[in-house]
């Protein structure tokens, strides 16, 4: 029994050898690049949940375990992407959201967690522009100094990146406008932006049109037609998700009707995001739950955002 064990021992390291030989490094970094492949794929599992709070207690252990793989592997692209999306979402949906609930009842943890939620975007951010290979040295100068050029050799591929790059600057510049450092990052991200848009502007189903909903309002001197241009992206993002997306919708309300003491608008939009079957398309059910549960909020605090 003893020889047995022995002889599957010796194929064992045999056969990790042999594998470590063929792929050029270690057994270790073999391992973490496999387990990093399948992690990195493996997104839609969680899109496709519909516990809102499951994913959020999951989401942690993932992240972390990411990050213990990059440490290994500190250049697996699909890993760099996986991390920037996911500390973007979990900033958003379980830090930034819930510290908007603790405002009323504790003014100084809801700062400490903005304060967190900053803190992960710029994590997300910093994974990023390693993807992107813009987070070091004569490239990260040169995306601060010129950053049109510095991207303009990205290609179709680093979509994504870039699209979740700028998604997570932006978010940590919102919750960050008192750090004049901070907000010089703004020419970067509207070239990771205009980019984006270069390469692929109906990105994964109007989400990158969802987002410019938003930024295209906020952004500083964005000027009178600011909102004729969120309503421009918000009806194409409508139209790639065959209007079975929720963000758009609360998006435009937030974005748009808010500032333009709109109410019935206001109303109209979340009733519409309410209105979508989460299930009716299961990759989107997450994020619809979410953005769902978005809309409810707002039209719960309406009589705050349009005083009398």
């Amino acid at each position: 029994m003893n020889s047995n064990r022995n002889k599957r021992i010796c194929i064992a390291l045999a056969t990790a050898l042999a594998l470590s030989a063929a792929s050029g490094c270690s057994v270790r970094e073999y391992a973490a690049r496999s387990i990093g492949d399948a992690m990195a794929s493996g997104g839609e599992v969680y899109a496709s949940d519909n516990d809102i709070e499951l994913v959020g207690v999951a989401t942690p252990f993932g992240l972390k375990t990411m990050e213990s793989l990059l440490a290994v592997v500190p250049d697996h692209r699909g890993l760099l992407l996986a991390a920037t999306r996911g500390f973007t979402q979990y900033a958003y949906v379980y830090v930034q959201l819930p510290a908007e609930d603790l405002e009323a009842r504790d003014v100084a943890r809801a700062y400490a967690e903005r304060d967190r939620a900053r803190r992960l975007f710029l994590r997300a951010r910093d994974y990023g522009l390693r993807g992107l290979g813009l987070a070091d040295g004569d490239a990260a100068q040169a995306l601060f100094r010129d950053p049109t050029a510095a991207l303009a050799s990205t290609d179709a591929d680093d979509v994504a990146l870039l699209y979740w790059t700028a998604v997570a600057w932006a978010a940590a510049i919102s919750l960050g406008k008192d750090s004049p450092a901070l907000v010089a990052g703004l020419p970067a991200v509207d070239a990771l932006i205009a980019r984006a848009i270069v390469l692929d502007a109906d990105f994964d189903h109007g989400t990158l049109q969802t987002f410019l909903i938003g930024y295209v309002v906020s952004r500083p001197n964005a000027g009178p037609d600011a909102p004729q241009r969120a309503r421009a992206h918000f009806e194409r993002a409508v139209a790639l998700s065959a209007g079975q997306q929720a963000a758009p919708y609360v998006s435009l309300a937030e974005a748009v009707a808010v500032p333009a003491r709109d109410r019935r608008e206001f109303d109209a939009l979340l009733a519409q995001a309410l209105k979508i079957d989460p299930e009716a398309r299961p990759q989107w059910q997450l994020a619809n739950l979410v953005m769902q549960r978005r809309a409810r909020w707002l039209r719960a605090h309406a009589n705050d955002l349009f005083p009398e």
